[in-house]
């Protein structure tokens, strides 16, 4: 498929000549075509390239333009344009309906998978677990001292270390470092985490 790639000018093949060899591959001549297709295949797959990006896929369509071409030759009409238009146009329009069948193919398949997702636990289920725990976690957070419950809060809800921690409440560092151990192992046995 390289010799698609070969870059040939639209005015190169010259407007009249390519009518004329529409008009003799609308007759069958296969002679005609190859002359045509020698002409036209570079500007068809630089047209097809440009909307699709993918060199592959613009080969196929290039290929599928051309064979086109052969098989609708008759349809050209030159009042209704040259044949330069007629075969850009052609090209063009078939790389547009690609990128629109890949997008519709895709998202059929989306449509598909999430309608077919099935998560892999009990959404409602899970979301009771987790307040029953949430309320547990609070429960056992209202056992704790003042001092343990601030200094367990700013540093696991709060992101602080123990030097801010200590600093926001106001404490020696050894006592809030010694307030969340406490409190911790309180919260641990309260939660009946095993260690």
């Amino acid at each position: 498929m390289a010799h698609l790639r070969r870059a040939t000018r639209p005015g190169d093949a010259g407007t009249a000549d390519l009518e004329g060899l529409l008009e003799r591959v609308s007759r069958g001549d296969t002679a005609a075509f190859e002359d045509l297709y020698e002409r036209v295949a570079g500007s068809v797959f630089g047209i097809i390239r440009r909307v699709l990006r993918d060199p592959a896929q613009s080969e196929e369509v290039a290929q599928e333009v051309l064979v086109e071409i052969w098989r609708s030759a008759t349809r050209f009409d030159r009042a209704r344009g040259t044949a330069t238009t007629w075969i850009h146009t052609m090209a063009h329009r078939r790389a547009i309906d690609r990128v629109r069948a890949a997008q519709a193919s895709h998202d059929r398949e989306e449509r598909v998978a999430v309608r077919d997702h099935q998560p892999a636990y009990d959404v409602v289920a899970e979301a009771v677990v987790t307040r029953l725990e949430q309320q547990q976690v609070r429960q056992c957070l209202e056992s704790l001292t003042d001092l343990q419950r601030e200094s367990v809060t700013l540093a696991y809800y709060g992101g602080y270390s123990y030097s801010e921690v200590a600093g926001l409440l106001d404490a020696p560092l050894g006592t809030v470092k010694t307030r969340m151990r406490d409190g911790l192992i309180r919260l641990r046995d309260c939660l009946g985490v095993t260690a």
